[in-house]
């Protein structure tokens, strides 16, 4: 797949058959769509293309609400839809005066002139430009004008379980991990990088990576412990995360995500690495001393491996 950041780097195509939206989760209803482009560009003997925003809109449109958390970074978004064949994608910079372009500058500087539009495929109920004034029949009447066709996907083949990135957002914020996945097709993940602790977890004998995430947008889910996959080191690990704030050891009040790696011994400190969720083991707790805590921990990781025993 090659990616282009600005619409004037973007090269002229043959046959491009182009999708646009902001495909935040690349769930089973964008792949819906993406498996249709596909499926016309093959046919065609054309370049399947998908057009997205970054940021996300909301963020530049709504900088005072702090409630939107996103369920892929930009980097797993491309890795994504690398993965589900698309030939081209285009990451137009989004901003304030972008944001001002009404529907018919948006069709004529983005699908016209800018990608060359042949063929563009989009959801039900798609809107665009300036206060989502856009409409599917704008674009039909647009293709008309301008030489390009225009193919919505029905609500039938998108939306059979209501699938949409805020309701696997929902799931993830109430710990709903099975859910979420079972909506996005592939298990949440999320990376970070590996800090300096307090060291509590070695010294009751369950040592922990705690991680630091890059930038304030990305959705991490409900406090819990959960069942996980740690990509660390170029291996596969079984592990138990930890979201919250370690009630019986803290009164710091500072939400904490680590994660213990199970049968693995290194030093991971500076170092990256990538945690998939596969389900919540349980909320959280404060418990009655150490003991307590420890006995806690040995019956959580039990419930961890048969989990993971079964992935």
């Amino acid at each position: 797949m090659q990616v282009y950041y600005d619409l004037s780097s973007f090269p002229k195509l043959s046959l491009p058959v182009v999708t646009i939206g902001t495909f935040d989760g690349v769930h089973l209803g964008h792949r819906t769509i993406l498996k249709r482009l596909n499926e016309i560009a093959g046919r065609s003997g054309g370049q399947s293309v998908v057009i997205t925003f970054h940021p996300h809109p909301r963020l530049v449109l709504h900088p005072e609400d702090a409630s939107l958390r996103l369920l892929n970074s930009l980097e797993e978004k491309i890795r994504l839809l690398e993965q589900e064949g698309i030939d081209y994608l285009l990451i137009i910079p989004f901003d304030k005066a972008f944001s001002e372009k009404d529907s018919a500058t948006f069709i004529e500087e983005i699908l016209v002139r800018g990608s060359g539009t042949k063929k563009l495929v989009v959801g039900y109920d798609h809107h665009f430009g300036k206060n989502r004034e856009g409409s599917f029949e704008n674009l039909n009447r647009s293709g008309e004008f301008f030489g390009f066709d225009v193919e919505e996907i029905p609500a039938k083949d998108i939306d059979h379980v209501a699938i949409s990135s805020t309701r696997i957002r929902q799931a993830l914020q109430e710990g709903d991990i099975k859910t979420a996945n079972l909506y996005l097709g592939y298990p949440y993940r999320f990376s970070g990088t590996v800090v300096k602790g307090a060291q509590m977890g070695r010294q009751i004998g369950f040592p922990t990576a705690n991680l630091e995430i890059p930038g304030e947008s990305k959705l991490i889910p409900g406090n819990g412990v959960y069942a996980v996959k740690v990509i660390a080191e170029g291996a596969t690990w079984n592990g138990m995360l930890n979201i919250g704030y370690r009630p019986t050891v803290s009164n710091e009040g500072v939400l904490k995500i680590e994660v213990h790696i199970i049968d693995f011994s290194g030093d991971l400190y500076g170092k990256e690495i990538k945690v998939e969720l596969y389900d919540r083991i349980r909320g959280e707790k404060k418990f009655n001393g150490i003991d307590q805590l420890k006995a806690q921990i040995a019956n959580d990781k039990k419930s961890t491996l048969n989990l993971l025993g079964a992935v």
